[in-house]
């Protein structure tokens, strides 16, 4: 029988030494450009990227179709999460448990038949604990079969451009006899990764550690090893089974830069923890921190055309603060685009939103903040209507 994500106290004991290597390691990252037979660690494939722009910051294998293991599950909590946001389901939805669900093995809440959770419920059970039950009944209440769902799966994939991926399980566990495998990239990864931090509870889930389900007659653990140990770290998910080794996508934000990395196929817990940490500790020594904006109600060297308007054009602020994160030699090239209307009608209270300023590098937005009006744009009289219209 293949092996999978582990128990909880294999869990907790790959943690502790998983944090050990990770004091204790000072590895180099080799080029984004490494040849497609070439691995610098222990994995068979890694990627790192800018979670901002989509940069790719280092490759190897990175488009290599490899099995993803329960990795999948981001695919799945994905479209629950979009679907819940579009108020297609509800979050407090029931969902009743079948008898395809319970006899899930692998990682799981041990559901029964007939039991009825909610629709959060089986997102924290799927996203913390990583249990295969809860994404078969999540899958089997969205689309109504486990096969309609992986359709929407790999509709969606194509959607996010995930061109290395075909997904045939909801969970990730490896095939049965004349089943195919569920199979994916590390470049992929990143990019579900990607998508999957834009929903805020996923990224709350993703580095909770033990959570109380079923009342607190059931604790879920979180299996992966970086939890607790790696600053701003964010999630994502962990993935394991014989055939697959050990996966990790990992999420984490310093020096107001977002950085996502997956490594795919490590020889152990600790390890795939290990090589997360190098990756991610390497890429965030390549940035460094730039205010581009101190405080609020600082000028913004803009005006906005004024129509019916005492005065022609109207003095802007920055509605915020703005703070971004560049790569350590590039901090000149960052420029800003004013967002603006053609012309604004008089009259408006000063603070009113009328913009926004988008910090770019080499044409891709880094970071944004609000313009607002620094003053009251007062209404003009006949003679300024009639001359300054």
């Amino acid at each position: 029988m293949p092996r999978t994500e582990a128990s909880p106290d294999t869990r907790r004991t790959g943690r502790m030494f998983a944090s050990i290597l990770i004091i204790a390691c000072a590895l180099t990252l080799a080029p984004a450009s490494a040849g497609a037979d070439e691995v610098s660690g222990d994995y068979k494939a890694a990627v790192l990227i800018d979670a901002r722009t989509g940069e790719v910051l280092f490759a190897e294998n990175a488009h290599e179709p490899l099995p993803p293991a329960s990795m999948v599950k981001m695919m799945t909590e994905l479209i629950v999460l979009e679907l819940v946001a579009e108020g297609e389901i509800g979050s407090e939805d029931p969902v009743t448990v079948s008898a395809k669900a319970s006899t899930m093995g692998g990682s799981q809440v041990y559901l029964k038949q007939g039991e009825i959770f909610t629709v959060r419920e089986m997102l924290l059970a799927l996203a913390i604990h990583s249990a295969n039950d809860a994404a078969v009944a999540l899958a089997e209440h969205v689309a109504g079969s486990v096969e309609a769902f992986v359709e929407l799966m790999n509709r969606r994939a194509r959607s996010l451009g995930m061109h290395d991926t075909e997904f045939h399980f909801v969970h990730g566990l490896p095939p049965g006899w004349r089943q195919e495998a569920d199979l994916s990239s590390a470049y992929d990864m990143a990019l579900l990764g990607r998508e999957l931090c834009r929903h805020p509870d996923a990224l709350d889930w993703a580095v909770s550690d033990r959570v109380p389900f079923r009342d607190g007659q059931f604790i879920l653990t979180n299996p992966n090893p970086l939890v607790g140990s790696f600053r701003g770290l964010e999630g994502i998910k962990t993935g394991f089974h014989s055939q697959a080794g050990y996966c990790l996508a990992a999420a984490a934000t310093q020096k107001g830069v977002r950085l996502i990395s997956v490594v795919m196929g490590a020889s152990t817990d600790a390890n795939r923890g290990l090589e997360t940490t190098r990756l991610l500790a390497r890429g965030f020594d390549a940035y460094t921190k730039l205010t581009l904006v101190t405080a609020a109600g600082d000028a913004c060297p803009e005006t906005v055309s004024v129509k019916g308007g005492k005065r022609k054009r109207a003095p802007l602020a920055y509605a915020g603060p703005l703070v971004v994160g560049v790569p350590r030699d590039r901090s000149a090239d960052i420029a800003f685009r004013y967002d603006l209307p053609e012309r604004i009608e008089a009259p408006r209270p000063a603070g009113e939103i009328v913009g926004r300023a988008v910090a770019e590098l080499d044409g891709k937005a880094i970071g944004a903040v609000d313009l607002v009006l620094a003053d009251i744009v007062e209404k003009g009289g006949f003679w300024d209507r009639l001359f300054k219209r």
